[in-house]
């Protein structure tokens, strides 16, 4: 059987792999002038391979359509990967969170490891193949159409041993090509190609990262052939907090539930973005997480974050963005608490230490052993304004509202950070605390699904065998990875998603 993976990203390279086992002509056309460009920056350039949860665990990893992908995960383990890396002499390491790494931290390690396996099974890899279509009759894939970017390329071409052709090409002055004989025909007309198959592997990825190579051209080439598209959306990608509005005063927010009531506490604040451009640039380590869409907790967690210029990035806003990309953003925000392991007793109890050995000090600056040093003119200018306007601060009443302490502007501010630590009231201490507890960000939008690690929507899934990985509407035709209606958290799912449904896509299944 002839087959052609479109892509060479981890799925289909996969592909190529699994196909290969199964004795079949296996041609991979990548746009790029290389393999996996998008593998190599994974992880931060380490490259999160996979996770070690359980198998069965990571459907539950994987909001957008997991159930599609039991049979890809049975097909292809997390252990499977693991073991092909190994056999190609590259370990791997556990860290925190289930996450499986490279022992040499270096993502580029990994695709080469997979380049290896392609060329020990004698995969033919044509780049910078750029395809145009995949033509198909009567309900049936027969090829696939593709330009090459460059005259190397051109020329490589035609020394591969899967072409017929005969060519003299005027837009290659001088030279001159013989007529040669191989296995499978090459038609050419004006430097267009047509690579003949049997069945055609789509993997193409997403929309993110277009810098290396991922366009969405897949999804126009699906679409072509009557494929349906659900809506392209950033998924793990960093958020853009929201610039206040000067002539709103405040935000009226509805309590969802009883049960959040008794064990919530919140500061009546929410800040902006100038908040987050004050911040620029700082990263914090082990604070907590939540995100709220209409006042309803829809997503918690616990690590690294990073403020911007546009609002706030980092592992676990990323992770949370793949929560919000199925509902509207109209009243999202986040919590951030600054201090996790304590809870507000405890947090209380150790302001109340620092202020009584920093008692002849003004409030600015008596925090230097709480706070990171950008962190505290803004914590001090917050507290300056919530002071100076009476913000009530207290358990969450059924309706309260929110002042949007960005927005405060008054010539009383800065008072209260110049007030004496052992004159400060044990209601403007808690209100500290509660600032620190529930560090408010409204929330906008996404940044661009460029940016994003993956793209949300993709291939309709009603519209695939997910025991194959083939199209249910023109026979020969499979799709792996990305380009595929699914989608998953942070932590090695989005790969093991690429490396399965590659895998899958492969087999020469009924």
């Amino acid at each position: 059987m002839d087959v052609v993976v479109i892509g060479g990203g981890p799925a289909g390279m996969l592909a190529a792999i699994s196909a290969s086992n199964q004795g079949d002509n296996i041609t991979i056309l990548e746009k790029m002038n290389a393999l996996g460009k998008k593998l190599c920056i994974t992880g931060k350039g380490r490259c999160n391979i996979t996770s070690s949860l359980p198998i069965d665990e990571f459907i539950k990893n994987i909001p957008g359509n997991g159930k599609f992908l039991y049979s890809a995960f049975q097909n292809f383990t997390n252990q499977d990967i693991i073991n092909l890396l190994k056999e190609e002499g590259l370990e791997t390491k556990e860290e925190r969170g289930n996450r499986v790494f490279p022992v040499t931290d270096r993502a580029s390690d990994v695709r080469d490891a997979l380049i290896r396996v392609l060329k020990k099974q004698n995969v033919k890899i044509i780049t910078n193949a750029k395809v145009e279509e995949i033509e198909a009759e009567n309900g049936k894939v027969t090829g696939v159409k593709y330009k090459l970017n460059s005259k190397k390329e051109y020329q490589n071409l035609l020394n591969k041993d899967n072409l017929t052709r005969q060519c003299k090409n005027e837009n290659f002055k001088g030279e001159s090509f013989k007529k040669e004989t191989f296995k499978n025909e090459l038609n050419y007309d004006e430097k267009t190609y047509i690579l003949k198959a049997d069945k055609v592997i789509l993997a193409t990825g997403g929309k993110s990262y277009p810098l290396t190579g991922s366009t969405g051209d897949g999804y126009k080439m699906a679409k072509k052939l009557d494929h349906t598209i659900t809506e392209i959306r950033p998924s793990l990608v960093a958020l853009k907090a929201k610039q206040i509005n000067k002539n709103e005063d405040e935000h009226c927010i509805k309590e969802a539930s009883d049960n959040q009531q008794k064990q919530e506490t919140n500061v009546a604040h929410l800040l902006g973005l100038e908040t987050c451009q004050k911040l620029q640039g700082l990263s914090l380590k082990n604070v907590g997480l939540k995100i709220y869409r209409d006042n309803k907790q829809i997503y918690e967690d616990f690590g690294e974050m990073l403020f911007t210029h546009f609002g706030v990035s980092g592992p676990i806003i990323l992770s949370g963005s793949a929560h919000l990309v199925r509902g509207n953003m109209d009243n999202v925000y986040i919590s951030i608490d600054l201090k996790p392991a304590l809870d507000e007793a405890k947090l209380d109890e150790r302001i109340l230490r620092d202020f009584f050995e920093e008692k002849n000090k003004e409030f600015k600056n008596s925090l230097n052993k709480l706070l990171p040093q950008k962190l505290i003119p803004v914590v001090v200018d917050i507290m300056d304004k919530i002071i100076c306007k009476n913000t009530k601060i207290d358990t969450v009443p059924n309706k309260y509202s929110i002042k949007e302490v960005d927005d405060i502007t008054n010539k009383e501010i800065g008072k209260f950070s110049n007030k004496k630590v052992n004159s400060i009231t044990k209601e403007e201490r808690h209100m500290l605390v509660k600032l620190l507890k529930n560090f408010n960000i409204a929330i906008e939008g996404f940044r661009p699904v460029e940016e994003a690690i993956v793209t949300a929507g993709g291939v309709n899934i009603k519209e695939i065998n997910p025991k194959t990985m083939e199209s249910k509407i023109v026979k020969g035709l499979y799709f792996a990875g990305e380009i595929i209606d699914v989608d998953a958290y942070t932590g090695g799912f989005n790969l093991q998603i690429a490396y399965s449904t590659g895998y899958t896509a492969g087999l020469n299944q009924q």
